[in-house]
């Protein structure tokens, strides 16, 4: 029979394993995420380039006019980018908690490859997540106490939606707008509609843009909101770009991205974030 003592001891083997976990400052999953980055960049050429009337010639009105009055022409191109968040109200789903947490993605561009990387806690216990499009392949995978999955996500639906992210991001990093797995298409003063083709599989955006030329919302329906639970659920998402400042190089650039499921019972701001950081 297990005495209680015994029963003690395997509670406190318990507790011990489990603040072990918590204060370890190893953590697998952003090892992974760090050197999925260094290994996309040093894969990257540097871009010699600098945007031109030219390269913007065949798109749609109000997208000339955001290059146009973001400043980029005359300005160099990107062949990646960094974006840092911080302390940013990250929602886990309608109705449900509510965390604050880190953000730090990186954008690139000859392939459309994208990661990002979550650092946060759930009630008091630190949770982590890695979102990857790799060469085709999305996944998003959470991770407790920097060592339980609690999520990994794969497959067709999570490639799609991982593309569609890079679309609503391709004027954000502008030179993606302008690389050949791009389309778009004019559909009046203020709106464009963008696809987007890699590894064999498409996705599709309206763009939204006001009249001085900023570009306000990505909306698109190729992508699927996936719970931390596994649910899934097909409804239209825009990604959202405010309070444009000009940046140390001169380049109007929005400060503040949100992202935004239109379910049918209302909008849910799942993330509002100020950008702290951007680097190439």
């Amino acid at each position: 029979m297990i005495t209680l003592g015994v029963i003690a001891g395997i509670l406190a083997a318990i507790i011990l394993l489990a603040v072990v976990y918590f204060i370890q400052p190893y953590s697998s999953l952003k090892s992974d995420f760090n050197k999925a980055a260094i290994q996309l960049i040093s894969k990257t050429q540097p871009e010699t380039e600098i945007f031109t009337e030219q390269d913007i010639a065949h798109l749609p009105e109000p997208v000339q006019k955001y290059f146009n009055h973001c400043g980029y022409i005359g300005t160099s191109k990107m062949s990646w980018m960094k974006t840092e968040f911080k302390s940013v109200p990250f929602s886990t789903g309608v109705d449900k908690a509510t965390l604050t947490i880190d953000y730090t993605q990186y954008n690139f561009v000859e392939t459309p490859n994208r990661l990002a990387f979550i650092d946060s806690a759930m009630y008091g216990i630190p949770f982590q997540g890695f979102d990857s499009y790799n060469q085709g392949v999305g996944s998003m995978k959470g991770v407790i106490a920097k060592a339980f999955t609690l999520f990994d996500q794969k497959g067709v639906e999570m490639d799609k939606a991982c593309l569609a992210t890079v679309l609503a991001e391709s004027l954000y990093v502008p030179n993606i707008a302008l690389q050949d797995y791009i389309t778009w298409e004019a559909i009046d003063d203020t709106h464009a509609k963008a696809s987007i083709t890699s590894f064999g599989i498409s996705a599709s955006g309206i763009f939204t843009f006001n009249e001085a030329g900023e570009m306000l919302e990505c909306t698109t329906n190729d992508r699927m909101a996936v719970g931390f639970d596994g649910s899934k659920q097909s409804i239209p998402w825009s990604a959202v770009y405010e309070g444009y400042e000009r940046n140390e190089n001169g380049i109007f650039k929005p400060t503040i991205l949100k992202a935004v499921w239109h379910y049918p019972e209302g909008d849910l701001i799942y993330f509002n974030g100020e950008i702290l950081s951007s680097s190439t």
